[in-house]
């Protein structure tokens, strides 16, 4: 176990039931609970770094001989045959048609570990032991369809509020304005990337899980391009071209060693990391040498630091309170109010932008 001093694997004997998607009777320890079943703009290095290590790895609690055991015992006593015909014909048609848009359903085993997996959290509090992770998570109470119901919840407001804040940008800024079509095009790549965690969220497979990370990485790639767009192309559009074919490149590069090499997720990590400090730098850069003459640079500035400081709500790791709110979840919650005060800075560049090119200033 994960604990201090010479503490053994747990020994004591498995005991569930037989799995019946998100009603299935109590586990053995009844004081735990039923089997109930981007990104945003200027997102920046630590953000995705802190993303990027939620790999599914090997952790104490599914290392438990205990769980591995219940496992094994529940899936030969109740997946197959009349069992498994059971389960199946059981499943409530939420469970079974998130499944299938997920292009993986929840399967018999899927529910197996679901159910020894709070076995083994019962033992482990029972002696007195901290709350293990399996499989590189914190256990989660499955709400509805949801693997981890505060982090979907989260991840589907941030989208509802980017696109909220793109309708009002769409709905305020002419089409004229310089970065018009740009930011729309981020807006619809950070839209994704939300919707991309919401989905791993809601349930955690081999392609979910790929398409969070991808996505988060085009949202980080893009910003960059967004942000030569305003600081170089506006006066040299053949540069931002040369750069956003690089991005393109990178993007590719990156997602076909991920898909075909090798899911590295120490590289991954690396690799975010170093576009995103690219982000960030260039941003800030752009804030403090236009500090004196554009009264909104402080909203740009602001959001980069918020991300900053509020990624670093991840540090806490705390098991899940109720079962429910992880540190992961608190992060996710904190940004929701970033996206309203970005795209107020956006708003207010368009509209500059589109000022100064009517009257023929030289943009800066």
């Amino acid at each position: 176990m994960s604990t201090a001093g010479s503490a053994q694997p747990l020994s004591p004997r498995c005991a569930f039931m037989s799995p019946g998607g998100p009603e299935s009777p109590a586990m053995a320890s009844a004081s735990f609970p039923r089997c109930t079943s981007v990104r945003l703009s200027v997102s920046v290095a630590v953000i995705l770094l802190l993303m990027s290590v939620t790999a599914v790895q090997s952790s104490q609690g599914d290392k438990e001989p205990v769980y591995r055991d219940c496992v094994k015992l529940c899936v030969r006593m109740n997946c197959t045959g009349a069992r498994l015909r059971g389960f199946e014909s059981s499943q409530p048609q939420y469970m079974t048609l998130t499944g299938e848009a997920l292009l993986a359903g929840w399967t018999c085993r899927d529910d197996c570990k679901y159910q020894c997996m709070w076995t083994t959290v019962g033992l482990y509090l029972a002696e007195g032991y901290r709350v293990p992770q399996f499989h590189g998570k914190w256990p989660f109470v499955r709400v509805l369809c949801f693997e981890e119901p505060a982090s979907a919840l989260a991840s589907l407001l941030n989208g509802m509020a980017c696109l909220l804040m793109l309708l009002r940008y769409r709905s305020t800024v002419p089409r004229q304005s310089p970065m018009y079509h740009t930011i729309n095009a981020f807006s619809l790549v950070s839209l994704n990337a939300w919707f991309w965690s919401t989905v791993f969220h809601t349930r955690d497979t081999y392609l979910t899980e790929k398409m969070d990370y991808f996505c988060a990485t085009a949202v980080i790639l893009y910003s960059i391009y967004l942000c030569c767009v305003r600081t170089l192309g506006l006066r040299r559009p053949g540069v931002s071209s040369m750069v956003g074919v690089l991005l393109i490149l990178t993007f590719t590069s990156h997602v076909s060693y991920l898909t075909f090499v090798s899911f590295d997720y120490g590289y991954n990590m690396a690799a975010n990391a170093t576009i995103g400090m690219v982000n960030l730098l260039w941003w800030l850069c752009w804030c403090w040498q236009n500090r004196r003459t554009l009264p909104y640079w402080w909203k740009c500035g602001l959001v980069v630091l918020l991300l900053h400081g509020l990624a670093l709500l991840e540090l806490l790791d705390f098991p899940p309170l109720f079962w429910v709110l992880d540190a992961h979840a608190v992060w996710h919650l904190s940004t929701i109010p970033v996206h309203f005060l970005f795209y107020s800075f956006l708003i207010d560049d368009s509209l500059y932008l589109l000022n100064t090119e009517k009257l023929g200033v030289k943009v800066e």
